[in-house]
């Protein structure tokens, strides 16, 4: 025994005096592996944008009062697709599968998704594509890797990876994308996926390549916000200001989501007819605010465009902000981040009708990255993300803005897998 160990410890030297060597078949494979969750999710997002986008043009022929049996009939039918095919889940089953059982995310239910979701969004439910790219992208990873024989840690990467590959394919950011996939697994826990940040980055740009290639959407900010001036000093206390004011704005959704979450929760009747009944009052919401409808990609340039009233955005921030807690409570599938992003630069505009020497961009971002953050604790991410989608050239007081969002959030985060984390490290 003593002889055996003797040997051990020798070899154990000899290993730890040996020179490091690159393994280059290990470092092709892992790469190419990350790559080609790049491109499967590149592929599938931009698969899923264009048969959106047709059916986008297709549904917004519908207007005036027969919005209303629009978007009712297509939450039955979401509903009865979900009802049929099983429940997909949310953004917290998504997290809760990476935390605790090794990153394994289940694909079966991803046509459910897939189906629901183009459903749910094209007739004018507010919530955008990300979450549902998100995660079918991230189970098609996971599939992948299972498939390939991919375990352990590996396996994880691989799923954070697709996750990434298709957030990022949504918004163009391959850097503000592959740090949202970690980011939103809760940022007390950020170390323990640090091995998962370079494959993240890497899927991301793939992703996000291919994306453009089938898309042809082009490079670019996505919105096109007016001129902020020289930069000030000042800049970064005003966006402290702004993000307090986002984060308070942050709390009102919060607990409006929780009530209606257990509202439904409480009706005893299937899921097609909650979904049923909540698209008859978006329905109603969209007839006499049409700029509630949809989930703000379009609906945000407008905003820039236009000239409103102090009354009209005030109703306008309101409705919204029903709009996007009906659609994600009542089983409507979608993202709620893009909507956030309208609801933040609607007090924006709101916070420069009021104070007219206020810097009108300024206020905006900082509001949209103070709201999205204190909603879904990933501050950092979310100051690439808008700095990337705005072309803001001063992403220092958006990231303060940011960081406010994120200090000044409810201790109960709004995604329950976020608050199941706490509730593991209290015990």
């Amino acid at each position: 025994m003593r002889f055996q160990t003797g040997r051990r410890a020798i070899r154990l030297r000899q290993q730890a005096a040996a020179p490091l060597q690159f393994n280059p078949f290990v470092f092709s494979r892992t790469f190419f592996l990350w790559v080609l969750v790049g491109l499967v999710g590149g592929i599938i997002a931009g698969a899923y944008w264009l048969v959106l986008a047709q059916l986008l043009k297709l549904l917004g022929l519908v207007s005036g009062w027969w919005v209303v049996p629009l978007m009712g009939g297509a939450g039955l039918l979401a509903g009865g697709i979900i009802h049929r095919l099983g429940d997909p889940g949310e953004m917290s089953l998504l997290v809760n599968n990476i935390r605790f059982r090794g990153g394994r995310l289940d694909p079966r239910h991803s046509v459910a998704m897939v189906l629901s979701s183009l459903l749910c969004i094209a007739s004018g439910g507010s919530a955008g594509p990300e979450a549902p790219l998100v995660q079918v992208t991230g189970s098609t990873a996971s599939w992948l890797a299972q498939k390939l024989r991919v375990r352990g840690e590996g396996l994880r990467t691989l799923s954070i990876a697709g996750m990434a590959a298709g957030f990022t394919a949504l918004f163009g950011a391959p850097l503000g994308g592959g740090l949202f996939a970690l980011e939103i697994l809760h940022h007390k826990h950020l170390s323990e996926y640090f091995q998962a940040l370079i494959p993240a980055f890497v899927s991301s740009c793939a992703s996000f390549i291919i994306f453009i290639l089938i898309t042809h959407i082009g490079i670019g900010p996505t919105w096109h916000f007016p001129v902020g001036g020289t930069p000030q000093l000042n800049d970064a206390f005003y966006a402290v200001g702004y993000g307090a004011v986002g984060a308070a704005v942050g709390w009102g959704f919060i607990a409006l989501v929780r009530q209606l979450r257990g509202g439904f929760g409480r009706l005893p009747v299937p899921i097609y007819a909650k979904m049923g009944s909540a698209g008859l009052l978006l329905g109603v919401l969209a007839y006499y605010v049409p700029l509630a409808r949809y989930f703000g990609h379009e609906e945000l340039t407008e905003l820039l465009e236009k000239h409103f009233t102090v009354a009209f955005l005030v109703g306008l921030l309101v409705a919204k902000l029903v709009a996007i807690a009906l659609t994600v409570t009542s089983g409507w599938r979608g993202g709620f981040i893009i909507p956030l992003f309208f609801v933040g630069a609607t007090l924006g505009l709101l916070i420069h009708t009021l104070f007219p020497s206020q810097n009108l961009p300024l206020a905006m971002i900082c509001c949209m990255a103070a709201l999205n953050a204190c909603a879904t604790r990933t501050p950092i991410s979310t100051a690439i993300l808008l700095a990337t989608l705005t072309g803001f050239q001063q992403p220092v007081p958006i990231l303060f803005a940011s960081l406010t969002g994120f200090f000044l959030a409810p201790k109960n985060p709004l995604i329950n897998a976020q608050l199941a984390v706490l509730g593991a490290e209290e015990d």
